[in-house]
């Protein structure tokens, strides 16, 4: 327990009022597990069934789009109110890079589950912004 408080006080935390809220820990889990399988889909162009085009471009900006994603989730771990504006800002570049994938062909909607995925994909990048956002308070 010792290493833990001072683990604590080398991060700034004061008292266990302040711990980090479980959704946030919830959250930034998921968005960097995502961001993480982005990546891989990035590189392997296949993914749990869905694809991306297999063009170099598509896997850097696939890749590049998945370790945005992965580093918001990083950024919200570290509970600080400018960390979680970046996280926001990387959230919309990365919903601006899937919109991007999708219109120049790199994510193909040729299936109704390759374009459930992607719509849902993006809802769900939306939602964990809106998330943040939600939650400003509890930064500091």
């Amino acid at each position: 327990m010792v290493a833990f408080d001072g683990w604590r006080r080398l991060a700034g935390i004061k008292g266990m009022d302040q711990r980090r809220p479980r959704s946030i820990t919830i959250v930034a889990a998921l968005m960097i597990i995502f961001g993480a399988a982005e990546v891989v889909t990035g590189f392997s162009h296949r993914f749990l069934g869905l694809h991306i085009a297999q063009k170099e471009v598509a896997t850097y900006l696939g890749a590049g789009v998945g370790g945005l994603y992965a580093a918001a989730g990083l950024l919200v771990l570290t509970m600080r109110r400018r960390a979680a504006h970046l996280a926001i800002a990387f959230l919309i570049v990365v919903v601006a890079g899937r919109i991007l994938m999708v219109t120049t062909g790199f994510y193909p909607i040729n299936t109704l589950q390759q374009a459930a995925a992607i719509a849902i994909g993006t809802a769900i990048v939306v939602a964990f912004a809106f998330f943040i956002g939600s939650k400003m308070s509890v930064f500091r």
